[in-house]
């Protein structure tokens, strides 16, 4: 009996699960297509989707924030006072300069260190000069076949026509171009003077014309830059009559003269009625005045030079192998800029400032952009660092030729001219901060002014107005364009600085 109950009960516990796994198997069947299980792979879908989007928007911002940092390192290390840094920044580069221009870059200190050699007995003089690939021979006009009948005065620069001053920047490996010192046009120095600079190679040059400065001695100069550099101050006679009244000038054996470690160089007859124009000569047209000098450093009159030359050739030229430096202008990139400074500060007749400019916009200057190849177009012209080499010399030609031609504000027509040679022409611009670092600024014993800096309009040098036009400068100003300049329009300037 007991074995029926048991096989009975056997046989409903089977057939009760039975059930239970067809019950199970129909279910499980069933939940493969229910909305539940359908909501569930949507939600988990969903979540994959949105996870997957804020790794790639934290990915992102990760990214960006290495970027930022990349950035702000770049631009610490430019402004850090540590050599080690300070070495590893490209202040020259498309990144550092992208980052000025749009005012990502902090304002610099007016003086800031500079990263040169500290023994200049330790500095390594080149042993060989620079190749010229490009310009392989240059001479000079000194006489012009046209010479105007009209002129009172020889000119200097060359009666230069504008079909002459466009060949000029027509590059080719023999090249013969007006660079100023033409017969009769002043500035001749006397025998003694040339027998002197005869021996310079390392020239440290400076300039005082019309008595407006006085002699500013240099400091930190080593003993091998003394014997090295022909520390040479150009003058005229005012200025040296000035400077026999006021200052201490001693006479050595051979006639020559002296006040402190400069060597007196008198400029006779002035070739220009301006005297900020006959500043150019010397200043520009260093390699003229000298030309057996290899290396030359320009400084204005009104500095007092704070570096050792030695080490200046070396941080400037030699290091990054360069042949021309000059610093970047505290204010300005922009030529039309600088122009318009020019016109507020009245540092030249208006109008002509707005006729050199609608000359070089009509033959196709275009306001500084980060596009160009250089970091700017306007310098400061107070230091300027140079190897005489061939293109060198021939870009100084034609950049005085410029000041010769139409006004004597260097600053506008140098950007000119290096744009002209399309990148043949090769500089080192440095920052201002460091051009601040050079000297000590003097001022003027006086302001020298003319006439012709306060006009208007053209009407003004119009009729009894003729005697305020040069009459050996801006000799291009009153020749007719070869041009429509009429039909000009000079690009609309936006002041990027309440000082400039």
């Amino acid at each position: 009996m007991m074995s029926d109950f048991q096989r009975s009960l056997s046989v409903r516990l089977s057939r009760r699960g039975e059930r239970s796994n067809q019950s199970n198997k129909e279910e499980g069947g069933a939940s493969l297509f229910s909305p539940s299980r359908l909501h569930s792979d949507y939600a988990i879908k969903t979540i994959w989707k949105a996870g997957f989007l804020r790794l790639l928007l934290v990915g992102g911002i990760l990214w960006m924030l290495l970027i930022l940092l990349a950035l702000l390192f770049h631009v610490w290390s430019c402004q850090s006072s540590l050599s080690f840094f300070s070495a590893i920044c490209n202040k020259e580069g498309r990144l550092y300069v992208v980052l000025d221009t749009i005012g990502f870059v902090p304002k610099p200190q007016h003086r800031c260190p500079i990263p040169v050699a500290y023994d200049p007995d330790k500095v390594l003089l080149p042993t060989s000069i620079t190749p010229d690939s490009i310009v392989t021979n240059l001479t000079y006009i000194t006489e012009d076949d046209h010479l105007s009948s009209s002129s009172p005065f020889p000119l200097f620069g060359g009666n230069i026509s504008w079909s002459q001053r466009q060949e000029s920047f027509t590059l080719k490996p023999q090249m013969k171009v007006h660079c100023g010192f033409m017969p009769g046009g002043g500035a001749e120095m006397s025998s003694l003077d040339k027998q002197y600079v005869q021996k310079c190679k390392f020239v440290v040059a400076t300039g005082i014309f019309d008595a407006y400065d006085q002699p500013h001695q240099p400091s930190n100069i080593s003993e091998r830059s003394k014997n090295l550099f022909c520390f040479l101050m150009v003058l005229d006679e005012v200025s040296l009559d000035f400077l026999r009244s006021n200052t201490t000038v001693r006479q050595d054996s051979q006639g020559g003269h002296w006040v402190g470690i400069w060597r007196l160089i008198l400029l006779k007859t002035p070739p220009y009625d301006e005297p900020r124009r006959n500043g150019k000569v010397p200043k520009i047209l260093t390699h003229r005045l000298f030309p057996q000098a290899r290396y030359s450093i320009w400084i204005d009159g009104k500095m007092e030079l704070i570096v050792d030359p030695l080490l200046i050739l070396e941080r400037y030229l030699w290091r990054g192998k360069h042949t021309f430096a000059i610093a970047q202008h505290k204010h300005h990139r922009n030529i039309y800029e600088e122009a318009d400074a020019c016109k507020r500060r009245k540092r030249y007749a208006r109008p002509l400032v707005d006729l050199q400019m609608k000359i070089y916009r009509y033959e196709g200057l275009e306001p500084w952009s980060i596009k160009k190849s250089t970091v700017s177009d306007v310098p400061e012209g107070a230091v300027i660092i140079r190897e005489h080499t061939a293109m060198n010399n021939l870009f100084s030609c034609l950049w005085f030729n410029e000041v010769h031609l139409l006004t004597p504000r260097d600053q506008l027509s140098f950007g000119y001219v290096v744009d002209r040679l399309k990148g043949a022409f090769k500089v080192f611009m440095f920052q201002n901060c460091e051009y601040n670092s050079l000297f000590e600024l003097h001022p003027h014993i006086r302001e020298h002014s003319s006439k012709i800096e306060w006009v208007k309009s053209l009407k003004e040098l119009k009729g009894k107005g003729e005697s305020m036009k040069e009459s050996r400068g801006g000799f291009g100003l009153w020749t007719p364009y070869p041009g429509d300049l009429d039909s000009v329009e000079l690009p609309k300037v936006v002041r990027t600085s309440k000082a400039g």
